[in-house]
């Protein structure tokens, strides 16, 4: 038995709608396809304007420009995410300051958030981990009250939601994947979201290397021409193309991912009790895409010791991010705001299990082999210690 950490996942369409774009003869950006994806962001999550990208990281460095971020500015955030959410600031100038993250959730802790505010604070960019949400009233409260703008770094967060709230839709600006091993891909792409209106006129300039091409192809101008900063940032039509197949069958997709992530639950439930291994937590007003399955342990040993046992059994998991805090990089450019012990204890014992569609004839075989895996790595650290 061998498998595979990720398989990334098709509905049988995406190629068929890849063929009709390459017929339409239409292959760059804000084709047919592209334009149906960003009106089904836009009427599932309820935002102002999506505008889809060729990665998250592009749409959180667009929604860096958008919020005017400066050298010498703040972002503040969690330590204990993907590298791309400090690096698009930083790219700005700015200095990501990083708080510790909650033992349940894993988010950002909002009780820590207002105590690393200075005037150079802009933004606070909440990163909603494995799909669960970050409390968003509280934090939605701390930037009102301070002046700051919330970009919601949603990675993980399509089909979740806060309070009946979908993910991307509760700051003033938000950042989707598409990654091959997010939960709706298109290989590699993103989108951002603007719920701001503020920012959505620019937005479209920004994404089009700082030209008002867009209001041209609307009959607004008679000619485009070059009116501010940007980049290029859009996909080409046939990552739309791909991601439309995806996306049409979202609410199928979510519920598959969400019947094998609820089987691991339940099957590890016992292992929780007997205080083996701890459980992901979603609290109630959240409501979670599955995005991943995680356990965590009592130590990096330990953990270490069951990735091996896994992979000599032919069963690929991964921990997560290292600190960035921590990160060579991170010392260098950024500052962590109090204590970080609940960033540096996840980093150290967190262990990702496999969670693709398709798995689901295997999980039971998987299941076992974890199990076994954690009570065979228990009972060598056991008799080490005695």
């Amino acid at each position: 038995m061998t498998i595979p950490f990720n398989k990334p996942y098709m509905t049988g369409k995406e190629l068929s709608n890849i063929a009709q774009a390459h017929a339409s003869g239409h292959l760059a950006g804000d084709g047919a396809f592209t334009k149906k994806c960003s009106a089904w962001l836009e009427q599932r999550i309820g935002t102002r304007k999506a505008l889809l990208t060729h990665s998250c990281t592009a749409a959180l460095e667009m929604a860096a420009i958008l919020a005017d971020i400066r050298p010498g500015d703040e972002v503040i955030m969690p330590s204990y995410t993907f590298v791309s959410t400090s690096n698009a600031f930083a790219l700005r100038g700015a200095i990501p300051v990083f708080v510790d993250i909650r033992a349940d959730t894993l988010n950002i802790d909002e009780t820590k958030i207002e105590a690393a505010i200075t005037p150079r604070t802009r933004a606070i960019v909440p990163v909603h981990y494995a799909g669960v949400s970050c409390e968003m009233d509280a934090i939605m409260e701390i930037a009102e009250r301070h002046g700051l703008l919330v970009i919601e770094d949603a990675a993980q967060g399509i089909m979740s939601t806060y309070k009946g709230r979908p993910l991307g839709s509760i700051g003033h600006m938000a950042a989707l994947s598409f990654h091959e091993t997010k939960n709706i891909i298109s290989g590699e792409g993103g989108a951002l979201l603007i719920n701001d209106e503020r920012f959505v006129a620019r937005a479209e300039i920004i994404r089009e290397k700082g030209t008002n091409r867009s209001q041209f192809f609307r009959g607004q101008v008679d000619k485009y021409t070059w009116v501010d900063i940007g980049s290029s940032f859009l996909p080409g039509e046939i990552v739309a193309a791909f991601l439309w197949a995806q996306l049409e069958e979202a609410t199928q997709i979510n519920q598959r991912r969400l019947d094998i992530w609820n089987t691991y639950h339940a099957s590890f439930a016992g292992l929780e009790a007997a205080g083996k291994v701890g459980r992901p937590s979603v609290p109630e007003d959240c409501v979670h895409n599955a995005h991943m399955y995680y356990l965590m342990f009592p130590d990096l040993q330990t953990r270490t010791a069951v990735i091996d046992r896994l992979k000599a059994n032919g069963v690929q998991t991964v921990f997560h991010y290292i600190p960035l805090h921590s990160s060579p990089h991170g010392k260098q450019l950024g500052r962590a705001e109090g204590d970080m012990a609940n960033t540096d204890r996840t980093g150290a014992c967190l262990l990702r299990l496999p969670l693709w569609l398709g798995l689901e004839e295997e999980l039971p075989a998987v299941i076992a082999e974890i199990v076994a895996a954690i009570d065979a790595t228990q009972h060598d650290t056991a008799e080490v210690a005695a």
